[in-house]
């Protein structure tokens, strides 16, 4: 260890002793009865872990006050005003043109000589795929 180190963990020394002393703090509201001593070494039992029905299960029994802040999440979100992209049914590009035989889109003049040789079979396998009500004849 050069003395560069030497000084850079020294200089560090009082923060990470208030950090220990902050751990082995207990605090005494029923949120956190861990003081950061003891486990097997020092003769007592191993933390168990508890559950999520036992810990809703504690949760319900704590007196909570009116004052105190709650978080509500929501999932559900309202419907995006932007229009669904819409991408190519061979290569999985993005897809600006649709055939009107098949319903098919397609990005590229390539891809759509390629469309027109399909069979209708696979036209409708690919309509399929892609969870389209419409099916060509």
């Amino acid at each position: 260890m050069t003395n560069k180190q030497t000084r850079v963990l020294y200089n560090c020394l009082p923060v990470c002793l208030q950090v220990v002393a902050a751990v082995e703090t207990v605090v005494t509201d029923g949120f956190l009865d861990h003081s950061g001593i003891g486990g097997a070494a020092a003769g007592k039992k191993n933390r168990t872990w508890k559950n999520l029905k036992q810990i809703l299960a504690l949760e319900k029994t704590l007196a909570w006050k009116l004052t105190d802040p709650t978080v509500n999440y929501n999932i559900e979100a309202p419907p995006s005003l932007k229009p669904a992209k819409k991408y190519s049914d061979i290569s999985g590009l993005p897809a600006n043109y649709t055939d009107p035989q098949t319903k098919l889109r397609f990005t590229s003049s390539e891809e759509f000589s390629y469309i027109r040789l399909l069979p209708s079979d696979v036209v409708t396998g690919y309509l399929t795929l892609r969870k389209a009500t419409c099916i060509v004849p």
